[in-house]
């Protein structure tokens, strides 16, 4: 286990072993705690009590953040001539089809979020291993395959995120940055676990959510009480 760092052991001094924190407490810990020279990330990791390996409690969905991301989320939209103007109007980062698709089959993944058109994904088809590791593969569950291309790319840019459950049960994401101020962070944390609440399956049995844990990149996790959120 690597040794903690002294900034690192003075952070997790300042949050008590054991306590659960209310969302809007762990909000202003966080920015308490955080010490790095630049603009950490906020990230909420929430633990569901279903098992990911059956169909019936897998659980992914989209969140748009009421205060984005903090983050210049780059988009690529592979759309056919009639519509790059929509998509450039949208503030998609980069636009077209078949040179970008010839980039990816040679390796370039340099983008965030992948927007396109159904009769795009046949060609898609063949690039999946690219694209599906690194979680680029445009799904129409999450609105990345669209014939509105110009409301999915100004959706993705005003802080639309999209989540999915992983192999242990975890859901992982990205809500900000701690230079927001604490009750932005808390609209946007608030705002993805309602959102989990209203994806919880009919299949999952006992308790759907067992813990919450906010943290930012250099910082420990601060637990929060599912029950005060």
């Amino acid at each position: 286990m690597a040794k903690l760092t002294k900034k690192q052991k003075e952070a997790a001094s300042k949050i008590e072993k054991n306590k659960l924190y209310s969302l809007k407490d762990a909000s202003s810990l966080l920015k308490v705690v955080a010490s790095a020279k630049f603009d950490e990330s906020v990230d909420i990791a929430v633990r569901l009590g279903v098992d990911p390996r059956k169909a019936n409690q897998m659980v992914r969905g989209v969140v748009t953040l009421p205060h984005g991301t903090g983050k210049d989320t780059k988009v690529l939209a592979l759309v056919t001539p009639d519509k790059e103007a929509e998509a450039k109007a949208a503030g998609a980062d980069y636009v077209g089809l078949d040179d970008y698709l010839q980039k990816i089959k040679d390796g370039w993944t340099d983008v965030d979020v992948i927007i396109t058109m159904p009769a795009i994904m046949g060609k898609l088809g063949p690039l999946g291993r690219v694209l599906g590791p690194r979680g680029l593969m445009p799904n129409p569950k999450t609105g990345t395959v669209t014939m509105e291309i110009g409301k999915a790319v100004a959706e993705v840019k005003a802080g639309k995120i999209d989540f999915k459950v992983d192999k242990t049960g975890i859901v992982h994401a990205g809500i900000g940055r701690i230079s927001f101020e604490s009750d932005k962070i808390v609209d946007n944390a608030h705002e993805i676990i309602q959102t989990l609440l209203k994806l919880k399956p009919t299949a999952a049995k006992g308790t759907y959510i067992k813990s919450i844990h906010l943290s930012s990149t250099m910082s420990p996790a601060i637990a929060l009480d599912p029950k005060a959120v």
